[in-house]
């Protein structure tokens, strides 16, 4: 089949010869990819001069599935149901599918000729947690070969059916807008509350979605750059230049002055000065949810900062089937415009462009796109 293979650091390349997976479990489906949308993770893999993130690095293999590089990338995406294993039975031939793309320790028992099968449930998986699962992978990153591809085989539980109203452009962005699901929810957050977005990159603007899925108050979104205030702004944000001010967490807390502060604020950047601004800009009892994902690095941090109004921090990692499903509901019901999320596709490419209009697109113009959509398909 056609597909994109990651074979290290500034190392993908377009092939017609990936081999086609194939239904080897009875809860394996396989999939025909519509859409699958390059995300800041992919483009993390493809430059880090450190080797891969996610990924088995070269001559090592994947926790969960076993799997050696090359592999397809690709986690965010949508397609329809072609063939199902005998045992599955919530979805069939036809069906439109988004993939919540998370490998955990109980994938493992999909892959018995590949990863030993007496590990047993991690902690996290134990719990009820497996986005926190401790060999966590996900499908286009090792736990599978990804949607940068014809066809994907993956398992039952992960599919997420979509309705007739939902197109398959906006299915592959229900993956992003999980993670912003997924870190609202973490925030506890109530209809009405007031919420700060720090960053109006892609999950910025993702949670600036998932929070008017929750019915939020006053959205303020944080961005020095001037067309990610534009974008942030066409969602519905209120929006703010921090670089315009010497004290910009001061004037930020002063926009919710009922509050004294946020009742949330969620870093989608991942900067010493926005983590700072996430706790601080919060009002008495404030959540600050980290959403970024940071370097291997410590930063400086004033625990009184959090002591003397008893706020909280916390971190939010990725998503869950249940976030799926109410992102879903969510886009169905109207609570997310569909018209607002599809203002974050600002492109549409065919696989065989993927790398270079696709990623190196994002990787040297990030400033004036938000997602690019790849698909095997004919691009309409």
């Amino acid at each position: 089949m056609k597909g994109l293979l990651y074979y290290g650091t500034n190392d993908i390349r377009y092939s017609e010869t990936v081999p086609e997976p194939e239904i080897k479990n009875p809860n394996d489906v396989k999939i025909k990819v519509s859409y699958c949308g390059i995300c800041g993770t992919d483009l993390k893999e493809f430059t880090y001069s450190g080797g891969p993130v996610f990924f088995p690095k070269q001559g090592t293999k994947d926790k969960i599935s076993g799997y050696e590089l090359p592999l397809c990338p690709g986690h965010e995406f949508s397609g329809t149901v072609v063939e199902v294993g005998s045992g599955v039975t919530s979805v069939k031939p036809g069906d439109r599918v988004a993939v919540e793309a998370t490998s955990h320790c109980s994938d493992r028992s999909r892959y018995k000729d590949t990863v030993a099968q007496d590990l047993g449930l991690c902690m996290a998986c134990q719990s009820g947690s497996p986005n926190c699962c401790a060999s966590l992978s996900f499908c286009g990153l090792g736990g599978a070969s990804g949607g940068f591809a014809e066809y994907v085989v993956y398992g039952e539980d992960h599919m997420v059916k979509l309705p007739d109203s939902i197109p398959d452009d906006i299915g592959a962005l229900v993956e992003p807008i999980s993670v912003a699901w997924h870190a609202v929810e973490r925030a506890r957050f109530q209809p009405g509350q007031t919420a700060l977005v720090l960053g109006g990159g892609p999950i910025g603007l993702a949670t600036i979605l998932a929070l008017q899925g929750h019915h939020a108050g006053k959205i303020v979104c944080s961005e020095p750059a001037l067309i990610r205030r534009q974008f942030a702004k066409e969602l519905g944000a209120e929006v703010f230049d921090p670089s315009t001010c010497d004290d910009a967490n001061a004037v930020l807390k002063a926009m919710v002055p009922e509050n004294e502060g946020f009742h949330a604020a969620f870093d989608c950047s991942g900067v010493p000065q926005t983590f700072t601004t996430s706790i601080v800009a919060t009002g008495p009892s404030g959540i600050a949810v980290n959403v970024a994902v940071w370097g291997d690095h410590p930063i400086g941090f004033m625990p009184m900062s959090l002591t003397y109004q008893e706020k909280y921090a916390t971190g939010s990692m990725c998503y869950t089937v249940k976030d799926f499903q109410e992102v879903v509901k969510a886009l169905e019901d109207g609570l997310i415009s569909l018209d607002k999320a599809r203002k974050m596709i600002t492109g549409k490419v065919h696989l065989k462009d993927g790398v270079e209009k696709g990623f190196k697109q994002l990787i040297e113009h990030k400033e004036n796109n938000v997602k690019i959509l790849v698909t095997p398909n004919e691009v309409s």
